[in-house]
């Protein structure tokens, strides 16, 4: 099982109609966060997601889309930048949006 961060702050998004079925996702994934299955990748723990965009950068059919840099990495940076605990609450002054 991959890592897990922050529940339910993921930008993580996969249009399935655009998906060509090519498996480069789960290659490039770190996180081991798709799969393919009957032609079209799926998402087997949208929460493992670090937001590395590596999935994104390498999809050719730009079916995944996901905010590199904010969300649940950038809260975990923050917090251990600022000496917090991890937060995706961008209403204060964690910087991780």
């Amino acid at each position: 099982m991959a890592l897990r961060y922050l529940d339910n702050v993921v930008t993580l998004g996969l249009d399935s109609k655009k998906c060509k079925g090519c498996g480069i996702c789960t290659t490039v994934c770190p996180h081991a966060v798709f799969t393919v299955e009957a032609g079209k990748a799926q998402l087997i723990d949208r929460d493992s997601c670090m937001e590395c965009g590596a999935c994104a950068a390498n999809c050719a059919s730009s079916a995944i889309s996901v905010r590199a840099g904010v969300g649940c990495a950038a809260g975990i940076l923050a917090g251990l930048r600022n000496g917090t605990e991890p937060s995706c609450d961008c209403s204060g002054d964690s910087a991780c949006c």
